[in-house]
Parts: C-alpha cells; structure tokens; sequence
C-alpha cells in the first residue's frame, strides 16, 4: 500500500507540473485523473495534498527566475533593482482581483461550478478563444515587449482577467495570457506575468491549507506530500522552459485545440460513466 500511493503521488505530482503553467486547466485534467487514480487518505487530507504539491510547482518559477526576481542582488545595478521592484508592484496590483473576489466567493463558485460540465465548456470555450485570437494575431506587432512597458493599468486589468479562473476549467494561466495577450502584450511577458502572479497567489493558498489541515502528519501522509511536491517541482521546471521556448517560434492555437478535444473526452467520458 505504502509504495502504491507514492506511485499515485507521483503521476498526480507530474499531472500539476505540466498543467499547472500550460494553459490546459490544472482542474480539467485532476478531475479526469481522479476518475482512475485516487488516494486512499480523508477528504481532509486529498485537499491539502492538492493544494500543497503547488508549492513544489511555484518553487520551479522561484527557482528559475530568481535573478530576474530578485531586487537585491548585487549583480544589479540601481536601475535594473528599481525595474525588479516595480515588476513586484505590477504582480501585487495584478494579484489584487482575483484575491480579494477568490477570498469572498471562492467556496460559494467551487460548490456551483465545480463539477465537469462546467469544467468541460470552459475547456471547449477557452480554446475555442485561444484559437480565435491567435488568428486575430498573425502578423500583429505586440505593442508591451518588456516589464517597463507594462503599465499598472494594463497590470491591473490582466489581474481582472485572471479572476475568470476562478470558475473550474479556465486556466489560471490560461485566462491571464489571453487577456494580456488581448491587451498588446507579447506572448512572453504574458507568460513570464502569469507566472510571476501565481507566486503570492499560490504560496498563499497552499499556506491556509496548511494551517487548516494541521502539521500532524502520519510518515505515510508526509512521504505522499513530499513526493508530490518534488515530482511537481522538477516536472513544473521542464514545463516551464518547455512552454517559453515553444512560443518563441509557435502561438497558443495548439493549446486551444487541446482544451477542445480534453474538454469533449471530459463529456463523453461521464455521460457514458452516469447514464
């Protein structure tokens, strides 16, 4: 038993490191993925386990971006510290919508939307979005190629974006890159800008569930976790850079069509599983 659920934590630790940053919906796939592999722990505990296994996910941004995030390195000279800073002030600002809204109707949206028909139109109507859009953009010039062209309006409104994931199926990432996309921002800034917005929002979450859940873990319960925050830790890594070499040459029309197909298994599978 104890080896099998280390092998369950493993596939759901690999399941968040790639959906977590690619725009395909972290919800989407754990609901199909719960379908066929489930811990044999409390409801309590399958929670804190998938909130948690976050924290290795957002270490690999913190990981791979700690130059750019940093404001106090002394590699950096006064002027690039203040564009560090001012990176940090356009994340807080863009973090603002989803956490203040996330924190009044958090409960109430996940108890009226999380089921997998919300889920799968989401899926299908994002994607169908993304490849709308990236229509839209061939030949299009992005007028914000870089964090000093961002402006804390655009920052803000990116974050109003964002609230949309609050609805299962969306995408946090997802929602985040298409609006910043929509509002002239280059496919790499609104990938870096997505990520760098789930930092506070993610340590966040993963921290209440904590607190919540309690430190008293059985050695059982906190090799599960451990293993599930490494695998995600070092699977989010290769997505990442996956997903920031891909767009230098490619759009996000694959991921659209991605969501559609996921979205549609996601309905044919419980239709026939219910009925």
């Amino acid at each position: 038993m104890f080896f099998m659920e280390l092998l369950k934590a493993v596939f759901l630790g690999v399941v968040e490191g790639i959906t977590e940053w690619l725009p395909i919906s972290s919800t989407g796939h754990m609901i199909l993925v719960e379908e066929f592999i489930q811990l044999e722990a409390s409801a309590a505990f399958k929670e804190t386990f998938f909130v948690v296994i976050q924290l290795g996910a957002i270490m690999a941004v913190v990981l791979l971006y700690a130059h750019k995030l940093n404001p106090y390195s002394p590699k950096k000279s006064q002027e690039e510290k203040r564009d560090t800073m001012a990176i940090w002030y356009k994340v807080l600002v863009g973090v603002l919508p989803a956490a203040v809204l996330g924190f009044l109707f958090d409960d109430w949206l996940n108890d009226h939307f999380y089921n997998y028909i919300t889920v799968a139109v989401m899926l299908i109507v994002y994607g169908i979005l993304f490849i709308i859009i990236e229509n839209r953009n061939q030949g299009r010039h992005f007028k914000i190629q870089t964090f000093n062209e961002l402006t804390y309006k655009t920052a803000f409104i990116i974050g109003m974006f964002q609230v949309l994931s609050l609805i299962p199926g969306t995408s946090r990432s997802g929602a985040t890159i298409l609006g910043a996309i929509l509002l002239g921002t280059s496919r790499h800034i609104a990938a870096e800008y997505s990520f760098f917005l789930s930092i506070p929002v993610m340590f966040g979450a993963s921290a209440l569930k904590l607190f919540k859940f309690g430190f008293n873990f059985t050695v059982l319960e906190a090799s599960i976790l451990l293993t599930g925050m490494v695998v995600a830790f070092v699977v989010s890594v290769l997505a990442i850079k996956f997903l920031m070499g891909y767009i230098k040459n490619n759009d996000f029309k694959a991921f659209g069509w991605y969501r559609i197909v996921l979205g549609v298994c996601i309905i044919t599978y419980f239709a026939f599983t219910v009925y």
